[in-house]
């Protein structure tokens, strides 16, 4: 395993890659496909909970569930109707309460995946809301922590210490840094071999994929405009939406940089390589997946 200062040798994600570790196709109904739980969503930030459910859905997740705050829950439940939505307390700004309902720990108990944070924006609250889940949740499931559950993770590394759960990271290179304590610098392969060798997490950073066994790979066809508002939630709900359909921990996060970046690819022909939007990603991620 490298030094937390050592770059890994990392393989680069192609088609043929892929194609030679292929996604499970589950038989059967969409309880075959998983059950993906999406925890986030303050007033004023619910999209980024669509978004990332979206994306599960379009990945291949069997069922989708999303818990935000209170005051937005019925219209998100309009905007998605293939979900079940369940609504937060919320606090007097806003923000998702760490006070957890016991119906949404059993949904998190129940949950093939659990993603916790988009749309979140308060740290401490956060941090409550995670300790909470994390208590609830099966040994062993899959956990997606991004947005403002790795703030809340890089202020307590506790919160995932010893827990018997399969998690992978999303960072965007500014959450890295807060992950890392530093600045992650231009070695971004280093980087995150090292929050996956501290965390014990499976590591999806900026087209860097590492696992705590010091396996790593890297994407290199993502373009610049994948940096658009929305984009990390939608990376972190096509993770959940493979994981869900059976996938581990590191092929969900090699698969999901590949056809994160290959949407991307897909819209600029018609929108150029700046100006597409979140939401149109999520729209081109079945048929990435389709054309690996």
């Amino acid at each position: 395993m490298p030094s937390p200062s050592e770059s890994p040798v990392e393989q680069v994600v192609t088609p043929r890659v892929l194609r030679a570790w292929p996604l499970p196709d589950p038989a059967g109904g969409k309880e075959s496909r998983g059950t993906v739980l999406v925890v986030g969503g303050s007033r004023y930030t619910p999209g980024a909970v669509l978004l990332a459910g979206v994306a599960a859905l379009r990945a291949g997740a069997g069922r989708l569930q999303l818990a935000v705050v209170q005051s937005t829950a019925a219209a998100l439940s309009i905007a998605v109707p293939e979900a079940k939505v369940v609504g937060l307390p919320e606090t007097d700004a806003g923000s998702v309460s760490g006070d957890v309902p016991q119906h949404v720990l059993e949904m998190a108990g129940k949950a093939d995946v659990v993603t916790i944070g988009p749309g979140l924006d308060d740290i401490d609250e956060t941090t409550r809301l995670m300790e909470a889940l994390l208590g609830a949740v099966r040994p062993g499931t899959p956990v997606v922590l991004d947005a403002y559950a790795l703030g809340a993770l890089s202020a307590h590394p506790e919160l995932l210490a010893g827990r018997d759960v399969r998690a992978v990271l999303t960072p965007n290179t500014t959450e890295a840094g807060h992950l890392l304590g530093r600045d992650p610098g231009d070695d971004l392969a280093a980087a995150a071999a090292e929050l996956a060798g501290r965390h014990g997490a499976v590591v999806t950073l900026y087209g860097h994929i590492a696992t705590p066994d010091g396996r790593a790979w890297r994407e290199e066809s993502g373009d610049v405009g994948l940096g658009t508002s929305g984009s990390g939630d939608v990376r972190a709900g096509i993770v959940a939406g493979l994981l869900g359909r059976g996938a581990d921990p590191a092929q969900a996060a090699c698969w999901g940089a590949y056809v994160h970046a290959g949407c991307g690819r897909r819209l600029a022909p018609r929108h150029g390589h700046l100006g597409y939007l979140a939401r149109e990603l999520v729209d081109e991620v079945a048929a990435t997946i389709a054309m690996v």
